[in-house]
């Protein structure tokens, strides 16, 4: 499946299961069920998710142990807001860049600094991982195609517009919240080609 990190709706988790080494999660997003199916995919938060069972304005989905290991989709409860979209159709526009919904790591949000019209946004990104962001590259956070303002070693800036702000999660996300990061998938291929 393919994304492209252009949030569509701001869902709410309405329910939350607890299995043995998963989680059934349940969320309220009306605009992404409309012709959800099961087997499809939704990313929530920029994870990839299957639908099971039918979807109404809620839809229904198990998150295995290894996704509640590697992303912030395990601490979701009743009632948080959540960022979908739904997987792309070759008549969908590309509106952010091509992202898989695997969450590569998670970062801690630092440090927001406003400014009239946009927001510069701090996120802490693990060292291992910095070496593909570049300035003016890309990177999905929560499942949002943002632009790279500035690279650290173990950080990087983004700006949000008030469109974002106002769409997204990231609109109120608060220093200290952990965030999903899916890094661009062509700057893994690229370094992948060259160390042949």
């Amino acid at each position: 499946m393919m994304f492209t990190g252009i949030v569509e709706e701001l869902g709410t988790v309405a329910a939350v299961e607890v299995l043995p080494d998963a989680q059934r999660l349940t969320v309220y997003g009306p605009l992404v069920c409309a012709d959800a199916r099961p087997g499809d995919s939704i990313a929530v938060n920029g994870c990839c998710l299957t639908v099971v069972g039918d979807a109404t304005d809620v839809f229904s989905a198990d998150v295995m142990q290894e996704t509640l290991d590697k992303t912030c989709l395990g601490s979701l409860e009743v009632g948080d807001k959540v960022n979908l979209e739904r997987a792309v159709t070759p008549a969908t526009r590309l509106g952010g860049h091509i992202v898989q919904g695997h969450v590569d790591a998670t970062g801690v949000l630092v440090s927001r600094e406003s400014s009239q019209h946009w927001e510069i946004v701090k996120i802490s990104i693990p060292e291992a991982i910095s070496r593909y962001l570049v300035p003016k590259g890309s990177i999905t956070v929560d499942g949002v195609s943002l632009t790279v303002v500035e690279v650290e070693t173990q950080a990087f800036t983004v700006s949000l517009i008030p469109e974002t702000l106002a769409r997204t999660t990231l609109g109120f996300k608060k220093p200290g919240d952990v965030v999903n990061l899916e890094i661009d998938v062509i700057a893994k291929y690229v370094e992948k080609l060259v160390q042949r």
